[in-house]
């Protein structure tokens, strides 16, 4: 009994100090990888893809609203030019119609050879006429066909300002449905990280479908679209000592990037990072992704330049929605570099 007991004690101890090594790292929380409300975090980057294709579509129709406007425009001053035209030959018609009369137009031939003094003068007379009447009848063809074009231009006009209206106001409800869902969608995001935070326990990372991208470059910026703030040194009361990274301003959710290649060698939650990712790059640098609402990567995963591994978020400590990016020399606190001229040394200007 005794020899067919310890074979299995001892399979239970090394089972036992398996399940040991396998937990994460002091600090790190108790961070399960794929565990966690992926619904939130998959629905604000879901919407970030509507948002964004609806801004497009939207200028897009912002810019065949300017053809349409060029277009109405075009035509106002067609139909202007139509008008004078329409008066010009209004007025011919009655310089004609006065001249006819005063020169006897209304007379019949036979009256002009009765007073006429000379043939000769006669004949000038009646060629005369017959000119006046020939330049009368082109004067009225003339303006019934400027009025016919001046009806139809002003029916293209008025459809191509209702289509330009219609469309401008259908866009534009479309964007600000998908902006409003967005911005609900956020908050309900940083709630979820923010009780992460309190608890000290990651809620796992949350795989989002990324768009295929091509990147021509090993190297890029943390986040798409941004407007800088807090630069590396800077000083102030919110930080014990200077400002240790560069912070991008972006709302909640905005998607961020592995900015090269590399290994995740930290995810964290808690502390005045609030929600983390440290990863390590080939060359000995290490960059660090905080203040985030969600993480879309696990700890020891390989990581590809440009590759969504969070979401941006307000977590830790933080004044408002942001990304506070840093280069250090080792994964910890106290070894950055400032990160704008490093990564300007890699070919990417912020």
């Amino acid at each position: 009994m005794r020899l067919t007991r310890r074979p299995l004690l001892v399979a239970v101890l090394f089972c036992a100090l398996a399940v040991l090594a396998a937990r994460p790292a002091d600090g790190d929380g108790s961070h399960a990888p794929g565990h966690g409300s992926a619904s939130v975090s998959a629905e604000v980057a879901r919407l970030y893809e509507e948002a964004a294709k609806a801004t497009e579509r939207y200028e897009a129709g912002r810019e065949e609203a300017e053809k349409q406007r060029d277009l109405a425009q075009r035509l106002e001053e067609r139909l202007d030019r139509e008008r004078q035209e329409a008066a010009g030959l209004r007025e011919d018609l009655g310089r004609i119609a006065r001249s006819q009369y005063r020169d006897g137009g209304g007379l019949p031939l036979t009256a002009h050879m009765l007073l006429a003094d000379d043939p000769e003068q006669l004949m000038r007379g009646q060629r005369v006429v017959q000119h006046a009447e020939v330049t009368l009848d082109q004067a009225l063809g003339r303006s019934e066909r400027a009025e016919a074009r001046l009806a139809r231009d002003e029916a293209r006009a008025a459809a191509a300002w209702e289509k330009l209206e219609k469309r401008n106001e259908g866009l534009a409800a479309l964007k600000q449905d998908i902006e409003e869902k967005l911005e609900t969608a956020r908050w309900k995001l940083q709630g979820e990280a923010d009780d992460s935070v309190a608890a000290g326990s990651c809620r796992g990372a949350v795989r989002l479908d990324q768009p295929p991208a091509q990147y021509t470059t090993p190297w890029v910026a943390p986040v798409e679209t941004y407007e800088l703030s807090a630069s590396y040194g800077s000083g102030g009361a919110r930080w014990v000592n200077r400002h240790t990274g560069q912070d991008f301003a972006v709302p909640i959710g905005t998607p961020v990037r592995s900015v090269g290649s590399g290994t995740v060698v930290k995810v964290s939650c808690g502390g005045a990072f609030g929600i983390e990712i440290v990863v390590e790059h080939p060359g000995g640098y290490y960059t660090q992704y905080a203040h985030l609402a969600a993480v879309a990567v696990d700890q020891g995963e390989r990581v590809s330049p440009g590759q969504w591994i969070g979401q941006s978020g307000t977590s830790g400590n933080s004044t408002g929605p942001h990304l506070h990016f840093e280069v250090r020399v080792t994964p910890e606190t106290g070894s950055s570099v400032d990160p704008v001229p490093w990564l300007a040394g890699r070919g990417v200007t912020l």
